[in-house]
């Protein structure tokens, strides 16, 4: 058969890769906590989800993985989800941020015995962990091709000087990652969304700040990218419950105007 008798003019439906970034307390994890189906992924220095279910954040019966300390811990639990029996139909990493500096751990030690300097040098360890951090990428895709799971990367935002090409540099949120493991990460997903508190400003003074908002679209001001058709803001309501509610709504709407 040729390659030409190949060509397909289908719309293939693929579980979805989302990255949902935001400062801390906007109400990203119980936004992903509040999705039917979800499975956990912590890490050593972040577990707060013991603590949202005692608040009623999320539901109590939400499936939680062992927390990851180290890369290897990653890895070991994204391979049971791969080869495993179970019905989870999407997994939440919480979060890139963790992630990735387990990244930066395993190559420091793998690749230059331990040395943090050794890491650093030239920007060496930068790039090695890039081809890393890919294979995460790929046992995610692996999750989504052949266990029909969606994927949920969690992350926070830094504020850092955006070296402006056509003018005069300026602050804006940017994923707390490297540049290079953000740049990788923001290709991959369908959609990148920025959460953060609705605020307008009038007469040089900030009013609002309590209104919760997913932006979909890139601005000056933050990252954001959107494949999925969603409108260029989703209201995250008052609870992970409203949140999860609204955008999957925004998704389906879109799915169906399409």
């Amino acid at each position: 058969m040729s390659v030409l008798d190949k060509i397909t003019t289908e719309a293939v439906h693929r579980p979805s890769a989302m990255f949902i970034m935001g400062p801390p307390g906007i109400g990203k994890s119980t936004l992903a906590g509040n999705i039917p189906g979800i499975v956990v992924q912590p890490f050593g220095r972040e577990d707060t989800w013991s603590l949202l279910k005692q608040a009623g954040a999320v539901p109590n019966d939400l499936p939680v993985l062992p927390r990851a300390t180290s890369w290897l811990d990653l890895m070991i639990n994204l391979t049971a989800l791969a080869e495993e029996e179970h019905s989870y139909k999407g997994v939440a990493i919480d979060t890139a941020t963790c992630a990735e500096s387990l990244c930066h751990e395993h190559v420091t030690d793998s690749q230059f015995s331990g040395s943090w300097d050794g890491f650093m040098a030239y920007h060496k360890g930068y790039d090695i962990a890039l081809s890393v951090w890919s294979d995460l990428l790929d046992r995610l895709d692996s999750l989504r091709d052949n266990r029909n799971m969606s994927v949920v990367l969690l992350g926070h935002t830094k504020v850092a000087k955006f070296a402006n090409p056509e003018g005069e540099d300026y602050d804006r949120f940017q994923p707390d990652l490297h540049k290079k493991t953000a740049a990788a990460l923001t290709r991959w997903s369908d959609a990148v969304l920025f959460a953060n508190y609705y605020t307008e400003v009038e007469d040089g003074k900030g009013k609002g700040g309590k209104s919760r908002v997913l932006y979909t679209e890139y601005s000056p001001a933050f990252d954001a990218k959107n494949r999925l058709g969603l409108p260029e803001s989703i209201d995250m309501g008052a609870s992970g419950i409203d949140a999860w509610a609204n955008l999957k709504n925004a998704i389906m709407g879109a799915r169906n105007s399409a």
